[in-house]
């Protein structure tokens, strides 16, 4: 056995870990990086503008969170950087809250019973895009019946949700849009526990329906009226309950930058706030009853410095309304992103998903949705499901994230990061506040701009590649299986449940039911629950309890919504054009590369122009080792392709180019050629020769393929 004479000697304490290394100061690391760099700037390699504007530095260190006092403070102390719990997820362990976003109850009801001993700790329940809004299935007057989330609007319907679910044991999480008070008169009249068992949220969110689909059903003074209502029954009646939800995803879900996100998501809470005190309610009652709602995304520090800094200027807001330290604690439930997730390729939505539920287990989530890898492509599957909730147990049984106290506390680039996204969201939460409120900023379409200009910047960086992802920009899989899809067919559900609930309005005394309506239309508000829950144990629907609060339906506050998109949509749109085109005509728009010359010469040049072509639908020929002008062009003859790709050294092109093109556009007027690379001082030539477009790794990726899809005839 060889003797290591650097060990230490029996009984001998053994050296720091370190010690073996001479210290270093910042000064002597960034001259050694600026030695590797051979002339390039510093600033120009090594730094990296986010869109948030923020400048993220290679290293951080000691220094630069110094100045920063918000460090030294502790979990579960106020401003709450580092946590809401002193013994974070060790005495609160993020809630596992997987959505079921099936468009029946029954259907939900019979995944809720496989998920929850299977890991699931909350039952999470989306209400469908009619529900949302006050509609019963058979008012709606387009097919949303069913549309991201589950239908609901009778007693019958909640007891068909909640069979065998005991709710002593069981957090609900439903969100409800417009929809709370009468969500709530149904759950009461199904007399499925003591509403002092009541765990989790039963939430509104007018703002959040409103900003995402430019209209509220009833004037927003309305929707405050039954949010008050509602937060003042659970305040007296269900002390586990929140009622109030600032959900942030339409603003993330159009491209905010996670600055835009956390201040819209700010003054939104703010507007709740000042509403809930208009109506006779203090800010220590209302704050506790809110949860904030974040989809957390990439890039992953920037996510985890997010959510700190959302406590931490939550705290300082409800401290301003005059809020005790209980008050200022933020409840954040997160949710991975849709805006990163594709549909080609989709299983790569699990590696997505993964970094995103870590991002948001690092920044304090107190409960979590992951998507499942499917979610883009319509209604999970039991297998889709299962991956989805393992991410998160996996998290905490295997990663023993449910064993840390704030694991991000102390480091210097996430809380560097946290204080600059702060100042950032700080500023301009105060610039909205300034134009009124989040209300009025929306109806002024500010946030609406701010966001375009964020979302314009992504999707160009994303068509120069720039932003690369995996499986629709870059290293596409043209030979992938796709998963199952499963839409929701909205109109066959909306026939369905019409049926439905015309078998139950011909089972109700109508005469004893419109009494009942009566009585909840004519009374004052602190009455309301009590009058709707008798109308809902009488028959009474979502719908017209929700019509007799409001009055007639008709779209009000309208303003610009923000559409939820996504970022790979331009690519996904270009792949599938293709598809349809190889449908219609029996084979994929085809692209040759004429390799030129031995192949260590051009095989870079190849590998790159592949998957360049790839990403836009376009199979690809390679051609390889031509050492004429004239063999390459009959071998792209004989492909078929109209598209041909030249690839060579730069130095070669000015004897190759020419004659190439020559004999291409002889053969066929209809060929596109291409050069790989952009050699400045050759490109006049080259265009003078015929040479239609360049490719190479500053060029806009998509705006060439979309224009070889428009002249091939693929974009039909």
């Amino acid at each position: 056995m060889t003797h290591d004479p650097t060990a230490p000697a029996p009984g001998a304490a053994a050296a720091p870990l370190f010690d073996m290394f001479a210290p270093a100061s910042y000064d002597e690391w960034r001259a050694a990086a600026e030695k590797t760099l051979k002339g390039v700037p510093f600033e120009k390699k090594l730094l990296t503008k986010t869109y948030e504007g923020l400048q993220l530095q290679p290293i951080y260190n000691a220094a630069d969170v110094a100045e920063l006092p918000q460090v030294a403070s502790l979990p579960g102390q106020a401003p709450f950087l580092r946590g809401t719990h002193a013994a974070g997820y060790l005495a609160r362990p993020w809630m596992v809250a997987q959505e079921l976003p099936y468009p029946t109850a029954g259907a939900v009801n019979q995944a809720a019973r496989e998920d929850l001993p299977r890991g699931l700790t909350m039952l999470h329940v989306v209400l469908d895009e009619a529900s949302r809004h006050g509609f019963d299935p058979d008012q709606v007057p387009a097919p949303i019946v069913g549309l991201r989330g589950t239908s609901l609007a009778s007693s019958a319907d909640i007891m068909a949700l909640l069979e065998g679910v005991d709710l002593a044991k069981t957090p609900l999480r439903i969100t409800t849009g417009s929809s709370g008070l009468p969500l709530l008169a149904l759950l009461l009249a199904a007399h499925l526990c003591d509403p002092a068992q009541l765990r989790g949220g039963l939430l509104m969110d007018p703002i959040g329906l409103l900003a995402a689909h430019g209209a509220l059903q009833g004037p927003l003074a309305q929707n405050y009226d039954e949010l008050a209502a509602l937060t003042a029954w659970a305040i007296a009646n269900a002390p586990h309950l929140q009622t109030i939800e600032v959900a942030s995803y339409a603003y993330h879900n159009a491209g905010a930058s996670a600055v835009q996100d956390l201040a819209f998501a700010l003054a939104s809470g703010v507007a709740y706030l000042r509403a809930m005190q208009e109506r006779g309610l203090d800010v220590n009652s209302v704050a506790p009853r809110m949860q904030f709602a974040f989809a957390v995304g990439a890039p992953f520090f920037i996510e985890v410095a997010r959510l700190r800094a959302a406590r931490m200027l939550w705290a300082r807001i409800v401290a301003a309304f005059g809020g005790d330290e209980q008050a200022q604690r933020m409840h954040i439930h997160a949710r991975t992103s849709a805006w990163t997730k594709t549909r080609n390729d989709a299983h790569n939505n699990m590696l997505r998903s993964t970094a995103e539920a870590f991002a948001a287990v690092m920044g304090g989530c107190d409960s979590l949705h992951v998507s499942p890898f499917d979610e883009v492509l319509g209604l999970p599957d039991a297998f889709s499901r299962r991956i989805a909730r393992n991410v998160q147990v996996i998290l905490q049984e295997e990663c023993s994230f449910g064993r840390i106290i704030d694991p991000a506390g102390g480091s210097w680039t996430v809380e560097k990061l946290t204080d600059a996204i702060a100042r950032e969201g700080w500023a301009l939460f105060q610039e909205v506040e300034r134009q009124g409120g989040m209300v009025a900023a929306l109806a002024a379409d500010f946030p609406q701009a701010q966001i375009k200009a964020t979302r314009d910047e992504r999707f160009n960086q994303i068509a120069l590649r720039r932003d690369v992802i995996i499986g629709a920009n870059m290293f596409v899989n043209l030979k992938e299986q796709q998963p199952t899809a499963r839409p929701v067919d909205c109109e066959a559900l909306q026939v369905e449940r019409g049926v439905e609930m015309g078998h139950l309005r011909a089972a109700r005394d109508a005469q004893a039911l419109k009494s009942a309506l009566a009585d909840v239309a004519g009374s004052a508000p602190q009455e309301w629950i009590t009058g709707a829950v008798a109308a809902a144990r009488l028959g009474a629907t979502l719908g017209e309890l929700a019509l007799t609060l409001r009055g007639p339906a008709s779209p009000t506050n309208c303003i610009s919504p923000l559409r939820a998109q996504r970022a790979a949509e331009q690519f996904e749109e270009l792949r599938s054009n293709a598809e349809q085109y190889a449908a219609r005509t029996g084979s994929r728009p085809t692209v040759f590369l004429a390799g030129m010359g031995p192949l260590a010469q051009h095989k870079a040049r190849a590998d790159f122009a592949a998957g360049f072509c790839e990403a836009g639908g376009f199979a690809v020929i390679s051609g390889s080792g031509f050492t004429t002008p004239e063999e390459a062009a009959q071998a792209a003859q004989d492909s078929g392709a109209t598209i041909v790709v030249i690839c060579a050294p730069d130095d070669q092109y000015p004897a190759i180019v020419p004659p190439l093109t020559n004999l291409l556009k002889t053969a066929n007027a209809a060929t596109t050629v291409i050069l790989a690379g952009y050699p400045t001082d050759q490109i006049e030539a080259h265009r003078a020769a015929g040479v239609d477009e360049f490719i190479h790794l500053r060029a806009n990726c998509y705006a060439i393929l979309a224009r070889l899809q428009q002249l091939k005839g693929v974009a039909a």
